[in-house]
């Protein structure tokens, strides 16, 4: 991913709301699996990290991102920003 395309999501990120929040558990296999069909269905998510997760945002981006197949776009304080192209409805055009 460029840094041209990387900049044009953080825009289109700008706007949305966290989809999902991971907490104490931290990632389960059921909050890896709705993230991945999350960006399946809208290719651009936000993930937020509440304050009694453990874990260091940018060690869970690295692990969202390759357990789920995406691009970490952003990681921005306790928030993630991911972005995969959806196989069936694709939605955003990257140069």
């Amino acid at each position: 991913m460029t840094s041209k395309q990387r900049a044009y999501l953080k825009g289109l990120a700008m706007n949305i709301t966290p989809v999902f929040q991971i907490g104490k558990s931290s990632l389960t296999p059921e909050i890896t699996e709705g993230i991945s069909e999350a960006l399946e269905a809208r290719e651009l998510i936000k993930v937020s990290i509440l304050k009694n997760c453990a874990d260091d945002p940018k060690a869970l981006a690295e692990k969202l991102g390759e357990r789920t197949h995406s691009h970490v776009v952003q990681v921005i304080g306790k928030k993630i920003i991911l972005y995969r192209e959806s196989k069936t409805k694709k939605k955003i055009e990257l140069d």
